[in-house]
């Protein structure tokens, strides 16, 4: 915010110096400017490929009976045959443009694809058929922003027409003060894109649902009691799976915080925003129910909960806001009003998940910790750290930790505690 506090004091200067002067003055600025696909073409482009191709950016991560499914950001998913954990094997991709996140319910993998919801039947993972697609749901999803020129507001939303915004083009522009129409500034860190009101998709996972696949914290889909909410520009909507194909139910709801993460636990939502963590009921699947909320530092915030403990990651970083790193512990017992427990140091945490009284945190690498009745010795109580990667999220599974990091998917056997070991190492293209 201090660089756009900065431009709107510099306009305020040279608005005053234009009246004082008479002169009308110019401002130069670089601004992303939409690149458009035909929706015919657009979607069209969806494309099931049983060759692998190369996994080169990181994205979500979803786990569902044998098989690792990895989002690459705007691009599609690679399909993992993790079957033998000691050797992954890398054996088909699904071309989904505009791709952010994905959950699996019942052999159907549900994934976004800019503004339309696709799904696909994965029974045979080496065969993907694509089932369906309901078009338009998210109007207003928008690609990734990797830098802080914000957009052109006019081109982008008032007169796309029958367009697809699936890209930016950045450009040059001068123009009088008097013709500055300024625009929707924001940044974005390869995941988020933010300019006041949330532009991409943020959902997550219920780990827990039979035949439900287990996401990684960062996930933004959530799944539970045959429904699917997806939470877009501060409103959730909520999709029934019971038939043959998603059906949305009811208005959007507004929720008024730009959520990051959910995570599901009980009967209860745990919402990850910058500045906190919320809590919906969700007791009626249909009609969710504000809880509480609890704030800490404003910075990137995944949530996991266990045994009525919510465990919470802030980092900072481009879009994270503050220099606050830190594990906050509070308690969820009573969901109308958790209570703080502790907090600890870290250098730059991300993803986390829970299994057998073990927390795995992607930090500095990689932290295992026993959990205990004590939260407050939580720091005391380090099993392993595995350093040399920057882990981005996890997933713990069945004594198989599956770990996704800048350079490849790591995979440990933590089913004895005193010999944490790596199975393999999947390296993504450089």
């Amino acid at each position: 915010m201090k660089q756009l506090n900065g431009l709107l004091f510099a306009l305020v200067a040279i608005i005053f110096a234009s009246c004082e002067s008479g002169v009308t003055e110019k401002i130069t600025y670089k601004i992303n400017e939409p690149v458009f696909m035909t929706k015919d073409e657009f979607r069209a482009s969806v494309k099931v490929n049983t060759k692998a191709e190369e996994i080169v950016t990181l994205g979500k991560i979803c786990f569902y009976e044998g098989y690792l499914y990895i989002s690459e950001p705007q691009k599609g998913i690679h399909i993992i045959d993790n079957r033998n954990p000691s050797s992954p094997q890398n054996i088909g991709f699904i071309e989904v443009l505009g791709n952010a996140d994905l959950s699996i319910r019942d052999n159907l993998l549900y994934a976004d694809s800019f503004v339309d919801l696709v799904w696909f039947d994965v029974a045979n993972p080496a065969a993907p058929k694509l089932e369906g697609r309901l078009n338009d749901i998210f109007p207003t999803a928008l690609p990734i922003m990797t830098n802080n020129f914000g957009y052109d507001y006019f081109k982008t939303i008032e007169t796309k027409g029958d367009g697809i915004v699936v890209g930016w083009s950045v450009v040059e522009r001068t123009e009088d003060m008097k013709d500055y129409r300024g625009s929707w500034w924001g940044w974005g860190d390869g995941d988020n894109f933010v300019f006041g009101t949330m532009e991409s998709l943020d959902m997550a996972a219920n780990p827990t649902a039979k035949n439900t696949g287990v996401n990684g914290s960062m996930s933004r889909f959530s799944l539970y009691d045959n429904k699917l909410y997806v939470v877009l520009n501060n409103y959730m909507s909520i999709f029934d799976l019971s038939g043959s194909q998603p059906v949305k139910k009811g208005e959007s709801m507004y929720i008024g915080w730009d959520v990051e993460t959910i995570f599901n636990y009980e009967d209860n939502m745990f919402m990850g925003t910058p500045t906190g963590m919320i809590i919906f009921s969700v007791k009626d699947p249909l009609k969710p129910e504000y809880q509480s909320s609890i704030t800490h530092a404003f910075g990137c915030d995944p949530v996991v909960v266990d045994n009525d403990l919510a465990y919470i990651t802030v980092r900072s970083g481009n879009t994270c806001g503050q220099n606050t790193n830190e594990l906050i512990i509070v308690n969820v017992e009573n969901v109308k009003a958790p209570q703080y427990v502790v907090s600890y140091d870290m250098v730059s945490p991300k993803g986390l998940g829970i299994d057998a009284n073990k927390l795995f945190v992607c930090d500095d690498g990689l932290k295992i910790f026993q959990i205990t009745d004590n939260p407050r010795v939580l720091d005391k109580n380090m099993i392993k750290h595995v350093k040399g990667m920057d882990g981005f999220d996890l997933i713990p599974f069945n004594n198989t930790l599956m770990m996704i990091a800048e350079d490849g998917l790591y995979q440990y056997d933590y089913s004895n505690t005193a010999d944490i070991r790596l199975l393999s190492k999947l390296s993504f293209a450089k």
